[in-house]
């Protein structure tokens, strides 16, 4: 467990973090984008060689802080002329013996962008698997990686009073939710978890988080939200003798039960209008679909929720089996890997699971009146950027807004096309009409549609002065067609392509 963290010496620490220059961007230019891909799969060799020589503030704690590689005790001192050796030992992040100093934790620069702009953290969590020089103890806090990037880049930037983040590990998403949340309550089972979020939020200068220990919504039992997040233990774990239980993926129970039980007891901790983000694993078992089975427990709620679930990939159960063990630090070939491969496997085929889904949920407690809306999709093309919560926000308003219109009064609003709409035209050589028409979005989930001609030319006319209406009404006379039928057909086409972001309210 780390101790608790004194503010006095984490603001020397991060002065002296600031002094050095020492952010993501400094360090990937000081030992190259290629070294700096590999330092997260484990290598850190390429970094440490071109550091060779420098005793620099910025080498000797790139070294110490994000290599995990000890350093002399006389170069962290120049290199932390205020917090010095003393301070990292007090603070739980190193120790010191004959002249060298040697890292107990990494803390590792970490970029960010939002709706209001860009700025870095300091996340500090425990040494990984290179470090440790073999397998991560079943405790172990983990650091910042791409899921969690990316539920913090989902996060909506909308104000709101009261936040909570359940399984907070080190505390990265609860740092995200104060950016747009007064106060945020950040829980997990692990102590030493909740130590790291402590550290990090003193560390980076942000107040207003509060820490408790428990499991999922134990520690705020009577208490409701505006906004929930969470990135929980949800990764699939065969429960039997010899299978690490690591804290920081493993919630304790069967299968994807504790996303299910995650989606079915939010609801009573949200307020009206409050939402609930999460990443989970989904399984197809018995022949039952992995989005069905969520579909599921959404309706089991005893609250009535707003449900919007997107699919980012699928694997196989050996795929799957492969990963998790790779990712506790155990070498695929020896016999500890094939053993646990083969603990995965039996647990799969017991339980009828073919495929294992990863995705994100965002779940609503409707304002006032019954759910409007309920979106259950796979999306497993790549990512576009940083502004993802923003376009979840946009689309909420979208639906929230057209769900209210009847037909008629949505052929009577006015659109505009997102300003990251590009259209494609497909053509046989020799034709002069395209065989295939394909509208493409640069943000959001970067969708790519297939649409008619009568779709693309109203997406074409959609410039903020016309209603939908008159513009298909006009497409109908040029296309020969019946401009009532022309108005059924396109009316709810218009609706989806507003909630995802094609197409704007004027």
């Amino acid at each position: 467990m780390l101790p608790e963290p004194d503010p006095a010496r984490c603001r020397d620490l991060a002065d002296d973090l600031r002094d050095a220059g020492f952010t993501a961007e400094a360090l990937r230019a000081a030992w190259g984008d290629a070294a700096d891909d590999v330092i997260a799969r484990g290598l850190r060799s390429p970094a440490d060689r071109a550091l060779a020589g420098r005793d620099d503030a910025l080498a000797v704690l790139g070294r110490l802080l994000v290599l995990g590689m000890p350093q002399a005790e006389a170069s962290v001192t120049r290199a932390l002329p205020r917090a010095g050796v003393d301070g990292l030992v007090a603070l739980g992040l190193a120790t010191r013996a004959d002249g060298e100093v040697r890292p107990l934790a990494v803390v590792r620069p970490q970029s960010y962008a939002d709706a209001d702009g860009t700025g870095q953290w300091w996340i500090a969590s425990d040494l990984d698997e290179a470090a440790l020089g073999g397998p991560l103890p079943e405790d172990h806090v983990l650091g910042v990686g791409g899921a969690s990037l990316t539920l913090a880049s989902l996060q909506l930037p909308t104000p709101a009073a009261r936040g909570l983040d359940i399984g907070a590990g080190c505390g990265i998403q609860a740092l995200r939710a104060r950016r747009s949340v007064a106060h945020v309550i950040a829980t997990d089972i692990s102590a030493r978890a909740l130590g790291f979020t402590r550290l990090n939020a003193l560390l980076n200068g942000v107040d207003g988080i509060d820490v408790r220990q428990g499991s999922l919504f134990e520690p705020v039992i009577g208490e409701r939200f505006d906004r929930i997040v969470s990135n929980p233990p949800f990764v699939i774990t065969p429960r039997v003798d010899g299978v690490p239980a690591y804290e920081y993926r493993d919630g304790g129970m069967e299968g994807d039960d504790v996303v299910a039980a995650f989606v079915r007891s939010v609801g009573t901790h949200l307020e009206p209008g409050g939402v609930a983000q999460l990443l989970g694993n989904w399984e197809t078992r018995a022949g039952v679909d992995g989005l069905d089975r969520v579909r599921a427990w959404v309706a089991e709620s005893p609250v009535p929720l707003d449900a919007w679930v997107v699919e980012r990939e699928s694997l196989d159960p050996l795929s799957y089996a492969e990963l998790w063990v790779r990712d506790g630090g155990t070498l695929a070939g020896t016999p500890g890997f094939v053993r646990l491969v083969d603990a995965w496997l039996d647990d799969f085929t017991a339980r009828e699971v073919t495929e294992v889904g990863f995705g994100y949920l965002l779940l609503r407690r409707p304002a006032s009146g019954e759910p409007t809306l309920s979106r259950f999709e796979r999306l497993h093309q790549g990512l576009s950027g940083d502004s993802l919560g923003t376009h979840l926000a946009d689309a909420l308003a979208a639906h929230d807004r057209l769900s209210s219109l009847e037909d008629a009064e949505v052929a009577a609003s006015v659109f505009v096309v997102a300003p990251d709409v590009t259209e494609a035209r497909h053509h046989v050589p020799g034709q002069e009409d395209p065989t295939v028409i394909e509208l493409r979005q640069g943000g959001g989930f970067g969708r790519a549609l297939a649409v008619d001609p009568g779709l693309a030319a109203l997406v074409g006319a959609c410039d903020g002065e016309l209603p939908a209406g008159v513009l298909i009404d006009a497409i109908a006379e040029l296309l020969g067609a019946d401009a009532s039928a022309l108005r059924a057909d396109l009316v709810p086409r218009v609706r989806e392509l507003a909630f995802t972001g094609f197409l704007r309210l004027a």
